[in-house]
Protein backbone atom coordinates (compact mmCIF):
# COMPACT_ATOMS: atom_id res chain seq x y z
CA UNK A 1 0.00 0.00 0.00
CA UNK A 2 1.38 3.18 -1.14
CA UNK A 3 1.91 5.76 2.02
CA UNK A 4 0.77 9.10 1.21
CA UNK A 5 2.38 12.08 1.04
CA UNK A 6 2.30 15.91 0.89
CA UNK A 7 4.18 18.31 -0.97
CA UNK A 8 7.32 20.27 0.32
CA UNK A 9 4.81 23.41 0.13
CA UNK A 10 1.82 22.05 2.31
CA UNK A 11 4.44 21.10 4.47
CA UNK A 12 5.37 24.27 5.08
CA UNK A 13 2.10 25.68 5.36
CA UNK A 14 1.05 23.70 7.95
CA UNK A 15 4.52 24.22 9.58
CA UNK A 16 3.92 27.87 9.52
CA UNK A 17 0.37 27.64 11.10
CA UNK A 18 -0.04 28.88 14.81
CA UNK A 19 -3.57 26.72 15.25
CA UNK A 20 -2.02 24.10 12.93
CA UNK A 21 1.25 24.10 15.64
CA UNK A 22 -1.20 24.39 18.60
CA UNK A 23 -3.19 21.10 17.22
CA UNK A 24 0.22 19.15 16.65
CA UNK A 25 1.12 19.71 20.36
CA UNK A 26 -2.36 18.78 21.76
CA UNK A 27 -2.32 15.71 20.35
CA UNK A 28 0.83 14.84 21.41
CA UNK A 29 0.24 15.82 24.73
CA UNK A 30 -3.04 14.08 24.70
CA UNK A 31 -1.18 10.74 23.25
CA UNK A 32 1.74 10.98 26.00
CA UNK A 33 -1.13 11.60 28.53
CA UNK A 34 -3.15 8.75 27.61
CA UNK A 35 -0.01 6.02 27.42
CA UNK A 36 0.63 7.27 30.76
CA UNK A 37 -2.90 6.50 32.38
CA UNK A 38 -3.30 3.10 30.80
CA UNK A 39 -0.70 1.74 32.64
CA UNK A 40 -2.93 2.36 35.98
CA UNK A 41 -6.18 1.33 33.59
CA UNK A 42 -5.29 -1.89 32.55
CA UNK A 43 -7.71 -4.89 33.89
CA UNK A 44 -4.95 -7.06 35.54
CA UNK A 45 -6.90 -9.80 35.50
CA UNK A 46 -8.00 -10.38 32.09
CA UNK A 47 -4.10 -9.57 31.50
CA UNK A 48 -3.88 -12.73 33.12
CA UNK A 49 -6.36 -14.29 31.92
CA UNK A 50 -4.97 -13.90 28.63
CA UNK A 51 -1.49 -15.06 29.87
CA UNK A 52 -2.50 -18.05 30.80
CA UNK A 53 -4.38 -18.84 27.61
CA UNK A 54 -2.25 -21.69 25.34
CA UNK A 55 -1.81 -20.03 21.96
CA UNK A 56 -2.49 -22.74 19.64
CA UNK A 57 0.44 -23.75 16.90
CA UNK A 58 -0.32 -24.55 13.21
CA UNK A 59 0.75 -27.75 12.16
CA UNK A 60 3.46 -26.72 9.73
CA UNK A 61 4.75 -23.93 12.20
CA UNK A 62 5.31 -27.13 14.64
CA UNK A 63 7.15 -28.66 11.86
CA UNK A 64 9.33 -25.67 11.33
CA UNK A 65 10.31 -25.63 15.21
CA UNK A 66 11.20 -29.29 14.98
CA UNK A 67 13.51 -28.51 12.08
CA UNK A 68 15.21 -25.78 14.17
CA UNK A 69 15.03 -28.18 16.99
CA UNK A 70 16.95 -30.41 14.90
CA UNK A 71 19.03 -28.63 13.65
CA UNK A 72 19.98 -27.14 16.89
CA UNK A 73 21.33 -30.49 18.02
CA UNK A 74 21.37 -30.46 21.61
CA UNK A 75 21.80 -26.78 22.02
CA UNK A 76 18.12 -26.84 22.94
CA UNK A 77 17.74 -29.46 25.65
CA UNK A 78 20.37 -27.84 27.52
CA UNK A 79 19.18 -24.95 27.55
CA UNK A 80 15.64 -26.11 29.13
CA UNK A 81 16.70 -26.13 33.14
CA UNK A 82 18.62 -22.92 32.24
CA UNK A 83 15.57 -21.77 30.47
CA UNK A 84 13.14 -22.72 33.82
CA UNK A 85 15.19 -21.23 36.69
CA UNK A 86 15.83 -17.90 34.93
CA UNK A 87 12.18 -17.33 33.90
CA UNK A 88 11.42 -18.64 37.40
CA UNK A 89 13.88 -15.44 38.96
CA UNK A 90 12.56 -13.19 36.82
CA UNK A 91 8.94 -14.12 37.68
CA UNK A 92 9.98 -14.30 41.35
CA UNK A 93 11.51 -10.80 41.04
CA UNK A 94 8.25 -9.38 39.57
CA UNK A 95 6.05 -10.32 42.84
CA UNK A 96 8.88 -9.11 44.82
CA UNK A 97 8.59 -5.17 42.90
CA UNK A 98 4.90 -5.88 43.20
CA UNK A 99 5.18 -6.49 46.92
CA UNK A 100 7.70 -3.96 47.73
CA UNK A 101 5.43 -1.03 46.37
CA UNK A 102 2.64 -2.42 48.13
CA UNK A 103 4.57 -2.08 51.32
CA UNK A 104 5.35 2.10 50.46
CA UNK A 105 1.99 2.65 49.20
CA UNK A 106 0.60 1.38 52.46
CA UNK A 107 2.85 3.52 54.82
CA UNK A 108 1.70 6.50 52.56
CA UNK A 109 -2.52 5.69 52.60
CA UNK A 110 -2.78 5.37 48.85
CA UNK A 111 -5.44 3.07 48.93
CA UNK A 112 -6.39 2.63 45.56
CA UNK A 113 -2.57 2.20 44.56
CA UNK A 114 -2.53 -0.44 47.19
CA UNK A 115 -5.38 -2.01 45.61
CA UNK A 116 -4.78 -2.51 41.94
CA UNK A 117 -0.86 -3.48 43.52
CA UNK A 118 -2.37 -6.35 45.06
CA UNK A 119 -4.96 -7.48 42.42
CA UNK A 120 -1.27 -7.21 40.38
CA UNK A 121 0.42 -9.17 43.05
CA UNK A 122 -2.26 -11.89 43.32
CA UNK A 123 -2.42 -12.46 39.34
CA UNK A 124 1.51 -12.86 39.16
CA UNK A 125 1.63 -15.31 41.55
CA UNK A 126 -1.08 -16.84 40.41
CA UNK A 127 0.02 -17.07 37.09
CA UNK A 128 3.08 -18.28 38.63
CA UNK A 129 2.24 -21.41 40.71
CA UNK A 130 0.66 -22.30 37.49
CA UNK A 131 2.86 -22.42 34.80
CA UNK A 132 5.67 -23.70 37.31
CA UNK A 133 2.94 -26.43 38.43
CA UNK A 134 2.59 -27.09 34.71
CA UNK A 135 6.27 -27.18 33.93
CA UNK A 136 7.09 -29.53 37.17
CA UNK A 137 5.77 -31.92 39.00
CA UNK A 138 5.75 -30.01 41.99
CA UNK A 139 6.46 -31.91 45.34
CA UNK A 140 3.54 -32.31 47.81
CA UNK A 141 5.38 -30.05 50.62
CA UNK A 142 5.21 -27.15 48.03
CA UNK A 143 1.98 -28.05 47.13
CA UNK A 144 0.91 -27.06 50.35
CA UNK A 145 2.91 -23.47 50.29
CA UNK A 146 1.75 -22.58 46.68
CA UNK A 147 -2.31 -23.53 48.94
CA UNK A 148 -1.52 -20.89 51.49
CA UNK A 149 0.43 -18.73 49.51
CA UNK A 150 -2.76 -18.62 47.28
CA UNK A 151 -5.06 -17.96 49.85
CA UNK A 152 -3.52 -15.33 51.72
CA UNK A 153 -2.94 -13.33 48.46
CA UNK A 154 -7.01 -13.63 47.52
CA UNK A 155 -7.31 -12.48 51.26
CA UNK A 156 -4.73 -9.68 50.62
CA UNK A 157 -6.75 -8.46 47.26
CA UNK A 158 -10.37 -8.49 49.45
CA UNK A 159 -9.23 -6.67 52.06
CA UNK A 160 -7.48 -3.96 50.28
CA UNK A 161 -10.54 -3.83 48.55
CA UNK A 162 -13.09 -2.96 51.53
CA UNK A 163 -10.62 0.40 51.80
CA UNK A 164 -11.71 1.60 48.56
CA UNK A 165 -15.08 2.00 49.89
CA UNK A 166 -14.58 3.82 53.17
CA UNK A 167 -13.07 7.31 54.45
CA UNK A 168 -13.18 6.46 57.69
CA UNK A 169 -9.62 7.37 59.24
CA UNK A 170 -9.93 5.15 62.20
CA UNK A 171 -11.18 2.12 60.29
CA UNK A 172 -8.49 2.94 57.65
CA UNK A 173 -6.10 2.75 60.26
CA UNK A 174 -6.70 -0.51 61.70
CA UNK A 175 -6.85 -1.97 58.49
CA UNK A 176 -3.52 -0.85 57.71
CA UNK A 177 -2.13 -2.82 60.48
CA UNK A 178 -4.00 -5.79 59.73
CA UNK A 179 -2.77 -5.40 55.78
CA UNK A 180 0.97 -4.87 56.68
CA UNK A 181 0.70 -8.18 58.74
CA UNK A 182 -0.80 -10.33 55.89
CA UNK A 183 1.41 -8.72 53.05
CA UNK A 184 4.40 -9.30 55.34
CA UNK A 185 2.96 -13.16 55.63
CA UNK A 186 2.75 -13.35 52.52
CA UNK A 187 6.22 -12.13 51.30
CA UNK A 188 7.78 -14.56 53.94
CA UNK A 189 5.44 -17.31 52.33
CA UNK A 190 6.31 -16.09 48.92
CA UNK A 191 10.11 -16.42 49.37
CA UNK A 192 9.79 -19.77 51.34
CA UNK A 193 7.68 -21.11 47.85
CA UNK A 194 10.40 -19.63 45.70
CA UNK A 195 13.61 -21.14 47.38
CA UNK A 196 11.18 -24.64 47.31
CA UNK A 197 11.22 -24.38 43.87
CA UNK A 198 14.53 -23.23 42.94
CA UNK A 199 15.86 -26.59 45.31
CA UNK A 200 13.74 -28.12 43.08
CA UNK A 201 14.88 -26.48 39.95
CA UNK A 202 18.61 -27.70 41.24
CA UNK A 203 17.86 -31.16 42.27
CA UNK A 204 17.37 -31.55 38.57
CA UNK A 205 20.62 -30.49 37.24
CA UNK A 206 22.80 -32.01 40.44
CA UNK A 207 20.84 -35.43 39.08
CA UNK A 208 22.02 -34.42 35.63
CA UNK A 209 25.66 -34.06 36.89
CA UNK A 210 25.30 -37.27 38.78
CA UNK A 211 23.77 -39.89 36.30
CA UNK A 212 24.87 -38.46 33.43
CA UNK A 213 28.17 -40.19 31.46
CA UNK A 214 28.51 -37.81 28.69
CA UNK A 215 30.64 -35.05 28.94
CA UNK A 216 29.07 -32.35 27.22
CA UNK A 217 25.56 -32.83 29.43
CA UNK A 218 27.41 -32.42 32.74
CA UNK A 219 29.02 -29.20 31.43
CA UNK A 220 25.66 -27.92 30.26
CA UNK A 221 24.38 -28.60 33.87
CA UNK A 222 27.30 -27.24 35.72
CA UNK A 223 27.66 -24.05 33.90
CA UNK A 224 23.44 -23.44 34.96
CA UNK A 225 24.85 -24.16 38.20
CA UNK A 226 27.56 -21.76 37.85
CA UNK A 227 25.56 -18.83 36.14
CA UNK A 228 22.64 -19.21 39.24
CA UNK A 229 25.92 -18.54 41.53
CA UNK A 230 26.21 -15.22 40.32
CA UNK A 231 22.57 -13.99 41.42
CA UNK A 232 23.87 -13.57 45.01
CA UNK A 233 25.18 -15.20 48.53
CA UNK A 234 20.86 -16.55 48.89
CA UNK A 235 20.90 -18.74 46.20
CA UNK A 236 24.64 -20.08 46.54
CA UNK A 237 23.57 -21.15 50.11
CA UNK A 238 20.12 -23.38 48.64
CA UNK A 239 22.94 -24.84 45.94
CA UNK A 240 25.10 -25.83 48.92
CA UNK A 241 22.22 -27.59 51.18
CA UNK A 242 20.97 -29.30 47.93
CA UNK A 243 24.46 -30.99 47.63
CA UNK A 244 25.97 -29.30 44.57
CA UNK A 245 29.69 -29.51 46.52
CA UNK A 246 29.68 -32.82 46.20
CA UNK A 247 28.75 -33.77 43.61
CA UNK A 248 30.87 -31.62 41.92
CA UNK A 249 34.28 -32.89 43.61
CA UNK A 250 32.49 -36.72 42.38
CA UNK A 251 33.61 -35.16 39.10
CA UNK A 252 36.90 -34.05 40.01
CA UNK A 253 38.21 -37.41 41.72
CA UNK A 254 37.63 -38.96 37.90
CA UNK A 255 40.38 -38.94 35.86
CA UNK A 256 37.84 -39.68 32.84
CA UNK A 257 35.98 -36.03 33.59
CA UNK A 258 39.36 -34.26 33.45
CA UNK A 259 38.52 -31.71 30.84
CA UNK A 260 35.56 -30.71 33.47
CA UNK A 261 38.28 -30.39 36.48
CA UNK A 262 38.30 -26.26 35.97
CA UNK A 263 34.70 -26.05 34.89
CA UNK A 264 33.98 -27.77 38.04
CA UNK A 265 36.15 -26.11 40.32
CA UNK A 266 35.32 -22.57 39.29
CA UNK A 267 31.85 -23.45 40.19
CA UNK A 268 32.67 -24.96 43.74
CA UNK A 269 34.82 -21.57 44.30
CA UNK A 270 31.43 -19.56 43.59
CA UNK A 271 29.56 -21.77 46.09
CA UNK A 272 31.93 -21.50 48.54
CA UNK A 273 31.22 -17.56 49.14
CA UNK A 274 28.93 -19.09 51.69
CA UNK A 275 29.37 -20.75 54.86
CA UNK A 276 27.58 -23.50 53.86
CA UNK A 277 29.62 -24.45 50.99
CA UNK A 278 32.75 -24.80 52.52
CA UNK A 279 30.86 -27.16 55.53
CA UNK A 280 30.12 -29.38 52.57
CA UNK A 281 33.50 -29.31 50.94
CA UNK A 282 35.05 -30.05 54.39
CA UNK A 283 32.49 -33.18 54.85
CA UNK A 284 33.46 -34.74 51.45
CA UNK A 285 37.62 -33.89 51.74
CA UNK A 286 37.51 -31.42 49.23
CA UNK A 287 40.65 -30.42 50.68
CA UNK A 288 42.71 -33.56 49.84
CA UNK A 289 41.60 -33.28 46.36
CA UNK A 290 42.54 -30.09 46.03
CA UNK A 291 45.71 -31.08 47.01
CA UNK A 292 46.09 -33.94 44.44
CA UNK A 293 45.34 -31.54 41.54
CA UNK A 294 47.34 -28.94 42.75
CA UNK A 295 49.97 -31.27 42.92
CA UNK A 296 49.35 -32.85 40.12
CA UNK A 297 51.50 -32.13 37.27
CA UNK A 298 49.93 -33.54 35.01
CA UNK A 299 46.92 -31.87 35.45
CA UNK A 300 45.84 -28.88 33.01
CA UNK A 301 46.94 -24.95 33.94
CA UNK A 302 43.60 -24.19 34.00
CA UNK A 303 42.28 -26.73 37.00
CA UNK A 304 45.11 -25.94 38.90
CA UNK A 305 44.27 -22.69 38.52
CA UNK A 306 41.08 -22.89 39.57
CA UNK A 307 41.94 -24.83 42.49
CA UNK A 308 43.81 -22.26 43.92
CA UNK A 309 40.45 -20.47 43.52
CA UNK A 310 38.88 -22.49 45.66
CA UNK A 311 41.42 -22.35 48.32
CA UNK A 312 41.52 -18.07 48.22
CA UNK A 313 38.31 -19.03 48.68
CA UNK A 314 37.66 -21.39 51.61
CA UNK A 315 40.81 -18.86 53.80
CA UNK A 316 39.35 -15.80 52.98
CA UNK A 317 39.89 -13.71 56.45
CA UNK A 318 36.30 -12.26 55.58
CA UNK A 319 35.03 -16.35 56.47
CA UNK A 320 33.57 -16.31 60.36
CA UNK A 321 33.55 -19.87 60.55
CA UNK A 322 37.49 -22.01 60.59
CA UNK A 323 36.57 -25.20 61.35
CA UNK A 324 37.47 -26.47 57.55
CA UNK A 325 40.99 -25.04 58.27
CA UNK A 326 42.16 -28.14 60.86
CA UNK A 327 41.78 -29.96 57.44
CA UNK A 328 43.52 -27.35 55.66
CA UNK A 329 47.03 -27.48 58.00
CA UNK A 330 47.41 -31.09 57.31
CA UNK A 331 47.72 -30.51 53.40
CA UNK A 332 49.36 -26.87 53.90
CA UNK A 333 52.95 -27.81 53.06
CA UNK A 334 51.91 -29.22 49.69
CA UNK A 335 49.30 -26.59 48.92
CA UNK A 336 51.75 -23.84 49.54
CA UNK A 337 54.69 -25.70 47.71
CA UNK A 338 52.49 -26.01 44.73
CA UNK A 339 50.82 -22.59 44.79
CA UNK A 340 54.45 -20.57 44.54
CA UNK A 341 55.53 -23.03 41.79
CA UNK A 342 51.96 -21.65 40.06
CA UNK A 343 52.60 -18.51 40.55
CA UNK A 344 56.42 -18.70 39.07
CA UNK A 345 55.07 -21.04 35.81
CA UNK A 346 52.20 -19.10 35.26
CA UNK A 347 51.77 -18.14 31.82
CA UNK A 348 49.36 -15.38 32.05
CA UNK A 349 48.09 -12.66 34.93
CA UNK A 350 45.39 -14.05 36.21
CA UNK A 351 46.33 -17.34 36.75
CA UNK A 352 49.16 -15.71 38.85
CA UNK A 353 46.57 -13.52 41.14
CA UNK A 354 44.57 -16.80 41.57
CA UNK A 355 47.77 -18.24 42.98
CA UNK A 356 49.21 -15.19 44.92
CA UNK A 357 46.01 -14.72 46.26
CA UNK A 358 45.52 -17.94 48.20
CA UNK A 359 48.83 -17.45 49.45
CA UNK A 360 48.53 -14.04 51.49
CA UNK A 361 45.27 -15.90 52.44
CA UNK A 362 47.11 -18.47 53.98
CA UNK A 363 49.78 -16.49 55.70
CA UNK A 364 47.20 -14.49 57.29
CA UNK A 365 45.89 -17.57 59.15
CA UNK A 366 49.48 -19.70 60.40
CA UNK A 367 53.25 -18.44 60.81
CA UNK A 368 54.22 -21.96 59.52
CA UNK A 369 53.52 -20.76 56.21
CA UNK A 370 55.50 -17.92 55.98
CA UNK A 371 58.29 -20.36 56.72
CA UNK A 372 57.75 -22.75 54.28
CA UNK A 373 57.73 -19.77 52.03
CA UNK A 374 60.68 -18.54 52.75
CA UNK A 375 62.39 -22.10 52.50
CA UNK A 376 60.88 -22.08 48.78
CA UNK A 377 62.65 -18.92 48.06
CA UNK A 378 59.57 -17.40 47.42
CA UNK A 379 60.56 -13.55 48.11
CA UNK A 380 63.30 -14.38 44.85
CA UNK A 381 59.85 -15.68 42.88
CA UNK A 382 57.64 -13.11 43.74
CA UNK A 383 60.00 -10.24 42.98
CA UNK A 384 60.56 -11.61 39.97
CA UNK A 385 57.08 -11.86 39.01
CA UNK A 386 57.10 -7.90 39.82
CA UNK A 387 59.11 -7.79 36.54
CA UNK A 388 57.44 -9.74 34.48
CA UNK A 389 54.14 -7.77 33.02
CA UNK A 390 52.40 -10.90 31.72
CA UNK A 391 52.29 -12.29 35.64
CA UNK A 392 52.00 -9.33 37.38
CA UNK A 393 49.78 -6.72 35.33
CA UNK A 394 47.05 -5.36 37.72
CA UNK A 395 47.35 -3.23 41.40
CA UNK A 396 45.20 -6.22 41.99
CA UNK A 397 47.87 -8.21 41.67
CA UNK A 398 50.49 -6.38 42.99
CA UNK A 399 48.09 -6.10 46.48
CA UNK A 400 48.70 -10.24 46.57
CA UNK A 401 52.13 -9.80 45.94
CA UNK A 402 53.12 -6.66 48.62
CA UNK A 403 50.51 -8.90 51.05
CA UNK A 404 52.67 -11.77 50.89
CA UNK A 405 55.71 -9.48 51.43
CA UNK A 406 54.23 -8.10 54.80
CA UNK A 407 53.28 -11.26 56.36
CA UNK A 408 56.84 -12.55 55.48
CA UNK A 409 58.41 -9.51 57.04
CA UNK A 410 57.35 -10.56 60.30
CA UNK A 411 60.35 -13.16 60.34
CA UNK A 412 63.86 -12.02 60.88
CA UNK A 413 65.51 -13.62 58.04
CA UNK A 414 63.18 -12.04 55.29
CA UNK A 415 65.26 -8.76 55.57
CA UNK A 416 68.17 -10.20 54.51
CA UNK A 417 66.38 -11.92 51.20
CA UNK A 418 64.45 -8.53 50.83
CA UNK A 419 67.82 -6.98 50.70
CA UNK A 420 69.54 -9.52 48.28
CA UNK A 421 67.09 -9.57 46.02
CA UNK A 422 66.76 -5.64 45.73
CA UNK A 423 63.64 -5.75 46.99
CA UNK A 424 63.65 -2.42 48.96
CA UNK A 425 63.41 -0.86 45.14
CA UNK A 426 60.38 -3.02 44.41
CA UNK A 427 58.56 -1.45 47.56
CA UNK A 428 59.85 1.87 46.82
CA UNK A 429 57.87 1.68 43.40
CA UNK A 430 54.86 -0.32 44.85
CA UNK A 431 54.64 3.56 46.83
CA UNK A 432 54.46 5.23 43.85
CA UNK A 433 51.63 2.98 42.82
CA UNK A 434 47.99 4.95 40.75
CA UNK A 435 45.51 3.37 39.13
CA UNK A 436 45.43 4.30 35.42
CA UNK A 437 41.68 4.63 35.14
CA UNK A 438 38.84 6.25 37.27
CA UNK A 439 37.53 2.73 38.75
CA UNK A 440 37.24 2.30 42.13
CA UNK A 441 38.02 -0.87 42.82
CA UNK A 442 41.11 0.04 41.33
CA UNK A 443 41.83 3.26 43.31
CA UNK A 444 40.98 1.25 46.49
CA UNK A 445 43.71 -1.68 44.97
CA UNK A 446 46.22 1.07 44.49
CA UNK A 447 45.55 2.13 48.26
CA UNK A 448 46.08 -0.97 49.67
CA UNK A 449 49.57 -1.55 48.01
CA UNK A 450 50.43 1.51 49.00
CA UNK A 451 49.64 0.96 52.92
CA UNK A 452 51.29 -2.63 52.69
CA UNK A 453 54.36 -1.50 50.75
CA UNK A 454 54.92 0.80 53.67
CA UNK A 455 54.24 -1.52 56.48
CA UNK A 456 56.31 -3.73 54.80
CA UNK A 457 59.21 -1.41 54.87
CA UNK A 458 58.35 -0.32 58.36
CA UNK A 459 58.97 -4.23 60.05
CA UNK A 460 61.96 -4.96 57.60
CA UNK A 461 63.78 -1.28 58.73
CA UNK A 462 64.47 -3.07 61.84
CA UNK A 463 67.12 -4.73 60.42
CA UNK A 464 69.57 -1.54 60.29
CA UNK A 465 71.32 -2.84 56.88
CA UNK A 466 67.85 -2.32 54.95
CA UNK A 467 67.36 0.60 56.88
CA UNK A 468 70.20 2.30 55.70
CA UNK A 469 69.68 0.77 52.04
CA UNK A 470 65.93 2.71 52.42
CA UNK A 471 67.13 5.74 53.25
CA UNK A 472 69.70 5.92 50.28
CA UNK A 473 67.53 5.15 47.90
CA UNK A 474 65.42 8.32 48.90
CA UNK A 475 62.28 6.49 51.07
CA UNK A 476 62.70 8.90 53.28
CA UNK A 477 61.14 11.94 50.86
CA UNK A 478 58.78 9.69 49.67
CA UNK A 479 56.85 8.66 53.23
CA UNK A 480 57.12 12.67 53.34
CA UNK A 481 55.42 12.96 49.93
CA UNK A 482 52.72 10.81 50.93
CA UNK A 483 51.93 12.21 54.85
CA UNK A 484 51.71 15.71 53.03
CA UNK A 485 49.84 15.58 49.60
CA UNK A 486 46.64 13.82 50.22
CA UNK A 487 46.09 13.19 46.67
CA UNK A 488 49.54 11.30 46.40
CA UNK A 489 47.77 9.03 48.49
CA UNK A 490 44.17 8.83 47.05
CA UNK A 491 43.34 10.65 50.30
CA UNK A 492 43.71 7.19 51.99
CA UNK A 493 43.78 7.93 55.85
CA UNK A 494 45.27 3.96 56.31
CA UNK A 495 48.22 5.12 54.02
CA UNK A 496 48.84 7.91 55.86
CA UNK A 497 49.32 6.07 59.11
CA UNK A 498 51.23 3.25 57.45
CA UNK A 499 53.62 6.11 55.92
CA UNK A 500 54.01 8.33 59.47
CA UNK A 501 54.76 4.61 61.13
CA UNK A 502 57.76 3.50 58.37
CA UNK A 503 58.83 7.12 58.75
CA UNK A 504 59.43 7.02 62.41
CA UNK A 505 61.15 3.63 62.29
CA UNK A 506 63.50 5.04 59.72
CA UNK A 507 64.17 8.22 61.81
CA UNK A 508 64.67 6.01 64.82
CA UNK A 509 67.87 4.58 63.12
CA UNK A 510 68.83 7.08 61.35
CA UNK A 511 67.63 10.93 62.45
CA UNK A 512 69.94 13.01 60.36
CA UNK A 513 67.60 11.67 57.26
CA UNK A 514 64.77 14.19 58.74
CA UNK A 515 64.50 17.88 58.29
CA UNK A 516 64.41 19.55 60.87
CA UNK A 517 60.98 20.58 60.27
CA UNK A 518 59.47 17.49 59.14
CA UNK A 519 60.96 16.33 62.19
CA UNK A 520 58.71 18.66 64.44
CA UNK A 521 55.70 17.78 62.54
CA UNK A 522 55.83 13.91 61.57
CA UNK A 523 58.24 12.56 64.02
CA UNK A 524 58.22 14.48 67.10
CA UNK A 525 54.21 14.99 68.23
CA UNK A 526 52.75 11.79 69.19
CA UNK A 527 51.48 9.71 66.31
CA UNK A 528 47.69 10.72 66.58
CA UNK A 529 48.54 14.50 66.60
CA UNK A 530 50.88 13.94 63.62
CA UNK A 531 47.24 12.23 61.44
CA UNK A 532 45.66 14.83 62.74
CA UNK A 533 47.90 17.18 61.29
CA UNK A 534 48.55 15.59 58.02
CA UNK A 535 44.76 14.02 57.60
CA UNK A 536 42.13 16.02 55.04
CA UNK A 537 39.05 15.29 57.24
CA UNK A 538 37.55 18.27 57.96
CA UNK A 539 35.96 18.36 61.22
CA UNK A 540 32.51 20.03 61.87
CA UNK A 541 31.04 20.78 65.32
CA UNK A 542 27.79 21.98 64.32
Amino acid sequence: MATPQCSSRQSSSLSSSPSSSRLQCLQVDSVQRWMEDLRHMTEVECMCVLQAKPIEVEDDVQQAELIVSAGAGTAAGDTVARNNLQSLLRRALVVSTELGKMFQRLEKGRWQRVHSTAVRANCHVRSLVNEYSAARNTPPEMQKFETSLLEKCLELTTITERCLHTEDEFFLKSMRDAIHEILTDVSDSFSNMIDMALANEIQVLIKQIESSDNVDTIGSAISNLLSLTQDGPQLCSIIAKEGAVVSLFKICRQDRFQELYAHALRTVASICCVEEGIKQLDKVDGILCLADILTDDGSEEAARAEAAAVVAQITSPHHTSTQHLASFLESMHDIVTALINLCESASCGEIFLLASAALANITFFDSMACEILLQLNAIHILLEACKDRQRVDTPYSKDQVVTILANLSVLEQCASEVLHEEGVERLLLLLSERPSSSSPSEGAACERVQQKAAVTLARLSRDTDLAKAAIQLNAVPRLIELCRSPTERNNSDSVLVACLAALRRLASGCPESIEAADHQQLIKPRLVDSFLLCSNMEESFV
